[in-house]
């Protein structure tokens, strides 16, 4: 299975963001990916200085997830990305990732879960957080699962995910820059992989207020692809034989002894 990672930074201009994302596919598809990952908040950056991505918001049917559908359809490649649905609270939308299969059918909608309250920003007042449930797809006959962002500091949901059979974790993100923040985002990946025995594919909005660092980890926490700061994408392999010598020669997910479960 071949996975191409895409970093880049939206705006609030939806119109211009889909034409970015449109084009940004085009070129990763160059590669003949089986998936595309690009990052969280792809239909529309968040809002600043207290503003609301309510009146940005789109519905699963809307022009963003179309225009998602109509690129995996063009190019015969699945593709994650990041979106703002709906709520039930006008207000207060869905942080989504939609993973769209390479016949631009829709194979399945994660709502972030852990919003990210923490380094002095709230993001629960813009947004609604998801169900505590894993989401799984399946693409190329491999099974990925979806977390997003702020997800990541979180390892009981990448373990909850590898769980359901995840052999994949995409993680779709728009992490922001800060002391330390490069660093954390490094070092979670890796750790998420290494724990999990499995393939971490990271794909973050850069620019001035996130920081890059897009990148593929394999089983043993090797990056075996990365962007680094600048607008880009770049491809991997992911294959199943090393993932399956690496869990047997590292069967810690058998070894456990204890388990937590959901909340």
């Amino acid at each position: 299975m071949k996975i191409a990672v895409v970093q880049t930074a939206s705006t609030q201009d939806k119109a211009a963001n889909r034409e970015l994302l449109a084009r940004l596919i085009a070129e990763a598809a160059r590669d003949e990916p089986d998936l595309v990952v690009l990052p969280e908040a792809m239909m529309a950056d968040f809002a600043v200085d207290g503003g609301s991505v309510g009146p940005l918001a789109e519905p699963l049917d809307g022009e963003f997830v179309s225009t998602l559908r109509k690129s995996a359809a063009e190019h015969g490649t699945a593709i994650v990305a990041g979106m703002f649905e709906r709520s039930c609270d006008e207000a207060r939308p869905y942080n989504t990732l939609l993973a769209v299969a390479a016949d631009g059918e829709l194979l399945g909608a994660y709502r972030k879960i852990h919003l990210y309250d923490a380094f002095g920003y709230r993001e629960s007042d813009q947004l609604t957080p998801g169900d505590v449930a894993p989401v799984v797809v399946e693409i190329a006959g491999r099974k990925v699962g979806l977390m997003t962002c702020y997800d990541l500091r979180f390892p009981e949901l990448s373990r909850a995910l590898v769980d359901a059979g995840a052999e994949i974790l995409a993680v779709p993100a728009a992490w922001v820059r800060g002391p330390l923040k490069e660093h954390h985002w490094t070092t979670l990946l890796t750790a998420r992989a290494i724990e999990n025995t499995c393939y971490v594919v990271a794909a973050a909005q850069n620019g001035k207020k996130y920081c890059g660092l897009s990148q593929i980890i394999d089983p043993q926490g090797i990056a075996i692809a990365a962007v680094g700061e600048a607008d880009g994408h770049t491809t991997a392999e992911i294959s199943a034989d090393r993932l399956t010598r690496i869990r047997t020669q590292n069967p810690s997910l058998q070894n456990r002894r204890y388990t937590v479960a959901p909340r």
